[in-house]
């Protein structure tokens, strides 16, 4: 007999966060029977995509759920999940996000995946949909856009979508080293993909212009190093005005410990060259006119 949906789980080198989930998995209230779990190692460090992409291949049920080795999901996440697939190609659950009273930036910044139009962290989508539009594209090779770029293959091929909010995960903020926001800038470069495959979408749905201020901030700063004279004074005055208005925007309704304060006025001055440069090698990376 056939399950009904298969969970796929793709993990990467984190065998505490992994059995907490699949003890959840492991406590549906969908009979066991019903339901089958891939996990997937991601060994070779190809990305989640990848992937996911050997996990549904494997599948032997016709809807395929989606979720992370670091999140928890609900008792009921697969039975309310299935019951909303009966007239669906595919569908995002919720995702919830707890954090402390006084948030980091960092922690803040990743709460937004609870506002997220279509998550891979919490998803179910028919295998004969995925077989249809190739399922994840590879290029993605960090957990950023990739499932953006699933929901608009979707959408451009005509799938029945629907969001289920009964059919919840939990998805608790992992701890963050230093200054980890400067490193995610990294990921900007995956933009330029999305836009090039999806470019209407991504100004619709993601982002519906370039960052003009980033590129302010640093085009003042080279001209405050390149010039001289009140010429460079002038320009000086500019960059520290853009981006003391994005530090005091950052620590807005975040933590004022001063360690975090510190961390918050350092990446704040480090992050708009630094994300100027990944969205700048997207666009040479993936040829294509992106800013």
């Amino acid at each position: 007999m056939l399950p009904l949906v298969s969970v796929v789980v793709p993990t990467c080198g984190r065998p505490q966060l992994l059995e907490r989930c699949l003890r959840a998995i492991e406590a549906q209230t969908l009979p066991r029977d019903t339901f089958e779990v891939i996990v997937v190692e991601d060994s070779q460090r190809e990305g989640p995509a990848s992937a996911r992409n050997r996990g549904w291949r494997r599948a032997r049920a016709p809807i395929v759920a989606f979720t992370d080795d670091d999140c928890v999901p609900d008792a009921g996440w697969l039975a309310a999940g299935v019951l909303a697939m009966e007239d669906r190609d595919a569908l995002c659950g919720r995702i919830r996000m707890p954090l402390p009273p006084e948030p980091t930036d960092y922690e803040r910044d990743a709460q937004g995946l609870e506002r997220a139009e279509f998550v891979t962290a919490n998803c179910f989508v028919r295998k004969a949909m995925l077989e249809r539009i190739g399922g994840f594209d590879e290029r993605f090779r960090m957990a950023w856009r990739e499932d953006s770029d699933l929901h608009f293959s979707l959408l451009a091929a005509g799938a029945r979508l629907g969001r289920c909010d009964e059919a919840l995960v939990v998805h608790p903020v992992r701890p963050a080293e230093w200054g980890v926001s400067l490193r995610q800038q990294r990921k900007v470069m995956f933009d330029a993909l999305l836009f090039k495959k999806h470019p209407r979408l991504y100004r619709e749905r993601i982002r519906a212009a370039p960052r003009w201020d980033y590129y302010a901030v640093v085009l003042s700063l080279l001209l405050a190093v390149l010039v001289s004279g009140p010429s460079a004074f002038v320009a000086f005055a500019i960059w520290a005005l853009l981006t003391g208005r994005f530090f005091l925007e950052r620590l807005k309704g975040a933590s004022r410990r001063p360690a975090h304060v510190v961390e918050m006025l350092a990446t704040s001055i480090a992050i708009p060259p630094v994300a100027v440069f990944w969205r700048l090698m997207g666009a040479l990376r993936f040829r294509v006119a992106f800013a």
